[in-house]
């Protein structure tokens, strides 16, 4: 190299590669090195990692079918314009577009082509001596001069030991001792880019061999994690409906607390599902468990969270002949923070009436605190706890559409079939308490309201990547705070024979950033070597009557196009 290279090296404290700025070489060749670099380079890699975050804003505003296609089914029925532009954008299914698969795609490859030069560059660096002293010391940013009576080799010497005592890598060459410090500003460097790799490789991973699906459970009713007992269920390329982990579990109780006073009366301060499980298919070997909010229960590969809690009115239900045709509780789905909750009872049992083959559907509330009275607020509840619970309920008869064959919503009644039933000329409606019984008009039989039991829904997730991509969210965090605070340095000490015998010792530093540490560091470094080389007292070469000459601006040194 020629000396000129060899101080643009000694002044360049990246150890990134060098890029060009134009396509090298002619041809097709030529312009697919271009591009591979340009891709590799940190202004691509921040505008693909932009366009990631902003292509992930309509998955968190837009319902998606991973998540809630019921949500996603009711969405499109209220806007039937714009659907057709919805799916064809694929908004419905962001996370697994084309379009977000290309740019995240594109986002891995840059960081794989930044990270493998980078490291085998880094890799040359640590192996490679400190760059030996430029010519000029005056144009580094810090310089000290002074002249000892001390010999030039003794000096010299003792600069490499006290530098190596400071933590330097130090090499002692050519008249001048070489050395640098920092190098966990790079290594941290690369800990953030090498992390980011894995953080999206965890989420990469997640995405195709993940799976997650849905129960509800009532109280003193039980769970197997099988696919003809789960209520929904979203899979990927490599989870599927056969890959379910064996185990299963029972709801023995739920434990609802909530403030009773005060501004934030009604929120809820304790939800916990207490259950027993068993992993394989030996459910007579069964463990205690509690499942509460953000604390999920982990049983085998996968992970069991606690999503939502709500009411299941127990209701008898005999027929006109005095026969129970419908018995047990029935889940029915909150619609406030107070848990006024929906629901339907279907009795497709129901048997004859008039001959003719009959089925009865009852749509209604249950309240877990009902009002004195429906005048001013309606049937709605006014405390989330079971405090006066009531069950509102219309009656209907007729064909419920269950024996067609096609798919219904066990939350929902049709009516298209049914009739209404009256009483005294009003629609036929009930409010009951727990225990009361109410007898069906035109002779259908009674129903009787036992009581409620609790239910807890569940959400099964198997998601085998998330563990990859925390570890390597931490080594993110911690690879950019070494890479922030930890300052890339070098220190070089030169110490010659002038003309009239004595010895200049020069000491010159620079640094990846401009700071006061440097100088600081630089001053200790000065001074320590006082010891083996102290300064003549009659020095010709600080004058205190002239002021001192302002040393050359420093060559720029080369910034490449990096991810740092």
């Amino acid at each position: 190299m020629s000396p000129l290279t060899d101080e643009i090296e000694a002044e360049r404290l990246s150890s990134a590669p060098t890029e060009q700025d134009g396509p090298s070489g002619i041809g097709v060749l030529g312009w697919l090195r271009w591009t591979w670099r340009q891709l590799t380079s940190m202004r691509v890699a921040l505008i693909l990692l932009f366009l990631l975050s902003l292509a992930a804003i309509p998955g968190s505003l837009i319902p998606q079918n991973s998540q809630n296609a019921f949500k996603v089914q009711t969405w499109k029925t209220a806007h039937p314009d714009i659907t057709p532009v919805y799916e064809k954008l694929q908004l419905f299914d962001v996370y697994s577009s084309a379009w977000f698969s290309a740019i995240y795609i594109l986002l891995f490859v840059s960081l794989a082509g930044c990270i493998i030069p980078r490291t085998w560059q880094f890799v040359g660096v640590l192996r490679a001596r400190p760059p030996a002293a430029p010519k000029n010391l005056t144009r580094m940013p810090v310089y000290a001069a002074w002249h000892t009576s001390a010999g030039h080799k003794a000096v010299n010497a003792a600069a490499h030991r006290q530098l190596k005592s400071r933590g330097f890598r130090a090499h002692l060459s050519g008249g001048s001792v070489a050395a640098e410090k920092g190098y966990l500003r790079e290594v941290g460097n690369l800990a953030f880019h090498l992390s980011l790799f894995a953080l999206l490789a965890g989420f990469a991973w997640a995405s195709l061999a993940s799976g997650e699906g849905g129960k509800l459970v009532i109280e003193k009713q039980g769970y197997s994690n099988t696919a003809t007992q789960l209520d929904d269920f979203t899979g990927s390329a490599f989870y599927t409906l056969d890959d379910l982990d064996a185990f299963g579990f029972k709801l023995d109780g739920f434990t609802a607390r909530y403030a009773n006073s005060g501004p934030q009366a009604g929120s809820a301060r304790q939800f916990t599902a207490h259950i027993r499980y068993w992993t394989g298919s030996d459910d007579s070997k069964l463990t205690k468990g509690d499942i509460e909010v953000n604390h999920p229960l982990e049983i085998g590969g996968s992970k069991v969270f606690l999503i939502g809690h709500g009411y299941a009115p127990v209701v008898t239900i005999k027929n006109a002949q005095g026969e129970k045709v419908y018995s047990g509780p029935t889940a029915f789905l909150p619609q406030d923070a107070n848990l006024t909750s929906t629901g339907v009872l279907k009795v497709n049992d129901y048997g004859e009436k008039d001959g003719k083959k009959t089925q009865l559907g009852f749509n209604g509330y249950f309240l877990p605190t009902a009002p004195e009275s429906f005048e001013k607020t309606g049937p709605v509840s006014l405390f989330p706890d079971a405090a006066d619970p009531m069950l509102v309920l219309t009656a209907y008869a007729g064909d419920l559409g269950t024996d067609s064959g096609l798919p219904q919503n066990v939350y929902q009644l049709d009516t298209k079939h049914l009739t209404q039933l009256t009483q005294d000329g009003n629609p036929a409606r009930a409010r009951l308490k727990p225990g009361q019984a109410w007898t069906l008009p035109d002779g259908y039989g009674t129903l009787t309201f036992e009581g409620y039991q609790q239910w807890a829904s569940f959400t099964v997730s198997h998601r085998p990547g998330n563990s990859i991509a925390l570890i390597g969210a931490v080594a993110a965090i911690l690879g950019l705070v070494g890479s922030l605070f930890v300052q890339r340095r070098r220190v070089w000490v030169r110490a010659s024979v002038t003309a009239d015998g004595r010895t200049l010792v020069e000491v010159a530093g620079l640094a990846r950033s401009e700071s006061a540490k440097i100088a600081e560091e630089l001053a200790e470094i000065a001074v320590d070597l006082q010891d083996d080389a102290p300064a003549i007292d009659d020095d010709p070469a600080v004058d205190d009557d002239d002021p001192p000459a302002e040393p050359a601006a420093p060559a720029a040194p080369a910034v490449p196009d990096s991810k740092e």
